[in-house]
């Protein structure tokens, strides 16, 4: 069978597995003896191994079985959860990630999991020994093996028994020596067929079959024959060891009658209520949804064009005709962006595992909370995020928590805390990471960036406590002792502050020395559809985005003052530096007056961009400039106006002082 086409489709539900694997683990370690726990990571493996076995990944499917084994045993309560048992677990399924990794890369798959498989076993048989640890884990005794039945299956034996029908439980035992268990359990099955209806099995058939079993299993039966007749058709299969028959009984245990009869019906109904509904969703490849949107922002680029022609022939037919069709587009554009959105959740989700690993690794104990996780954004920005945001946990783990013994000297809990949140507030989605750590030490980084180069001493003591934190985000920067493969390995933060740049957005960090420090990262909800003003400056058209803009304002001469040199205005009782865009961007070479100014904002600090005069607001469609003409000074890309006319998107991050 050829499994090239469901090659997608087997990477992302595996992906998902992994994910609910992962997630359940840690909850599991928390709540060791919530068996429901472990039936949800049962399931997710049993899945992942039946996918990867039908695909042909024998290596996943290998390692997948032995998983299985362990987590039903626990889920039997035949074998206790510690944190060998977790971290073996764990270790198996971060050996899955790599080969799910491989395969969506071209490769074939395969690994050597002999290791984990065995190691799994000995956890599986209670003989797991942690190197310097005592033996984990014993086995509990296995309880006597019973067929719990369904409402369905007991009504089926009930009246099978009225039409003259025996109910038998059937144990089959091989022999030590049975190689090939499946084929040989297949014959029992074939050879009670013709005897009667096989009801239920201990394990499931699948697994059976597959010989995913010990030496033995046992099967409800029902047949009109009797017992010894039963018991030799089994045993014309050879490498049969022991069959035993024996009658089933089993007591529909009445439901107890609830104290209160109203309070319990209140209680089901609000259950019942409770209940979700069923999501219906279909997978779409994300390259059709780019497409989709690269079409519709062509519709957008026409939209605007129909609206140029209806103010230019004032036809009330024409006219009506646009409004509506802008009040369809922008519900489309809505829709549009709203499937582009993705919880960031998915990028979160690895960060707990992250930490566990890294906590132990670092011998600190370190617990991570996640706020906002249902916080949505643009697939583009999901896709970037999510190394900037490991590298700066790494860096707060490393650097920021500090170690239980220095934490109980200090008056701490010995366990630090990091908090990775998520909201919305404007058209920005701002990411904090505060630790409750060390902080920043100011005098460390100071003295570091002076050795460096980046600031004079003199220099330095004009600084603010903000502006001497930033520098950590030069290139090279380092304030540690010694470089560890945990943080930053000498390189320092510029990565992380050049990506979230090039994403459109930005980074501030404060710190509160002794306890602790945060890093807010404020991004862009999307990258692709802009609301902005568009401004005249000369005979140039340009658009200001209008997530940054504070508000306009019409200067007069004597609004303009200078301070060094610097034209500047008092806006509400501050000084606030105004940027000429004729200058910037020299439209022309004469220094014109401009008597209208865009206040804009980053952060705490405000700059006032000069125009000629205001056009208006306008949904536009961001382009980049091409391989080109990069990294153009604070132009972030072009669009294309109603008029034809392609108009240069300013980038005020770049031209706030």
């Amino acid at each position: 069978m050829n499994t090239d086409q469901y090659i997608e489709v087997f990477l992302d539900e595996s992906r998902e597995h992994l994910q609910a694997i992962n997630d359940n683990l840690l909850k599991l370690e928390k709540q060791p003896t919530e068996i429901d726990i472990v039936q949800d990571i049962f399931r997710s493996a049993h899945t992942l191994k039946g996918m990867s076995a039908t695909m042909g990944f024998e290596d996943i499917a290998s390692l997948t079985h032995q998983m299985e084994n362990v987590l039903d045993k626990i889920r039997h309560n035949e074998l206790a959860v510690s944190t060998a048992v977790i971290d073996i677990t764990f270790s198996a399924v971060e050996a899955l990630e790599e080969m799910v990794s491989a395969i969506s890369e071209g490769n074939d798959g395969k690994k050597d999991v002999t290791s984990l498989v065995s190691q799994l076993k000995q956890v599986e048989a209670g003989t797991y020994v942690e190197q310097g640890s005592e033996e984990v884990s014993p086995t509990i005794n296995a309880p006597v093996e019973s067929l719990d039945l369904d409402e369905y299956q007991a009504t089926v034996i009930n009246q099978a028994k009225g039409n003259g029908f025996h109910a038998y439980q059937i144990k089959v035992e091989l022999t030590e020596d049975c190689v090939l268990k499946g084929p040989r359990a297949y014959m029992v099955f074939d050879k009670l067929e013709s005897e009667g209806e096989v009801i239920k099995t201990v394990p499931e058939v699948e697994d059976i079959e597959e010989g995913s079993f010990d030496q033995s299993f046992s099967i409800l039966f029902l047949t009109q024959e009797s017992k010894d007749s039963i018991k030799e058709t089994i045993k014309k299969v050879s490498e049969i060891q022991n069959v035993v028959v024996s009658d089933f009984s089993f007591e529909k245990k009445a439901p107890e009658k609830p104290a209160n009869t109203t309070e319990s019906a209140k209680e089901t109904k609000a259950t019942t209520q409770e209940k979700p509904k069923q999501s219906k969703t279909i997978r779409v490849n994300i390259e059709r949804i780019d497409s989709l949107m690269n079409l519709f922002e062509e519709v957008i680029i026409d939209r605007s064009r129909l609206e140029d022609l209806s103010l230019k022939y004032k036809d009330q037919e024409l006219t009506e005709t646009v409004e509506n069709l802008t009040r369809v587009t922008e519900d489309m554009q809505g829709l549009m962006l709203a499937m582009r959105m993705v919880p960031i959740e998915q990028v979160f989700n690895r960060f707990p595992r992250m930490v566990r690993d890294l906590s132990k690794d670092l011998h600190k104990k370190i617990s991570l909370e996640i706020i906002g996780s249902e916080t949505e954004l643009d697939r583009t920005v999901i896709d970037e995020i999510g190394d900037p945001l490991v590298h700066l946990i790494r860096n707060s783990l490393d650097h920021g928590i500090e170690s239980p013994e220095k934490r109980i000297q200090a008056g701490k809990e010995e366990e630090g805390k990091i908090v990775l949140q998520a909201y919305h507030s404007g058209n920005n989605v701002y990411i904090d990471i505060e630790d409750d750590g060390a902080g920043i030490n100011r005098e460390k980084v100071e003295k570091k960036a002076i050795e460096n180069g980046l600031i004079s001493e003199d220099h330095s003591k004009q600084l603010t406590d903000e502006e001497v934190y930033h520098l950590i985000f030069a290139s090279g920067f380092s304030t540690a002792d010694q470089i560890s493969d945990i943080s930053g390995r000498g390189v320092g933060l510029d990565v992380v502050k050049n990506k979230i740049e090039s994403l459109g957005g930005s980074i501030i960090v404060t710190s509160n020395p002794g306890n602790g420090s945060k890093f807010s990262i404020q991004l862009p909800l999307t990258l692709s559809i802009l609301s902005t003003l568009l401004v005249k400056v000369q005979h140039e058209t340009f658009a200001v985005p209008l997530s940054s803009i504070i508000e306009t304002v019409a200067l007069e001469d004597k609004d303009i003052k200078y301070v060094h040199g610097q034209k500047v205005m008092d806006f509400r009782g501050h000084i606030v530096p105004l940027v000429s865009l004729n200058k910037v961007y020299g439209v022309t070479e004469e220094d014109v007056a401009s008597n209208s100014a865009v206040i804009i904002q980053k952060g705490d600090k405000r700059t006032g961009l000069l125009v000629d005069s205001f056009i208006g607001q306008r949904e536009v469609v961001l382009k980049t400039l091409g391989n080109y003409l990069k990294n153009v000074f604070a132009i972030s890309g072009a669009t294309i106006l109603g008029n034809g006319q392609v108009c240069l998107i300013v980038d005020p991050n770049a031209l706030v002082k």
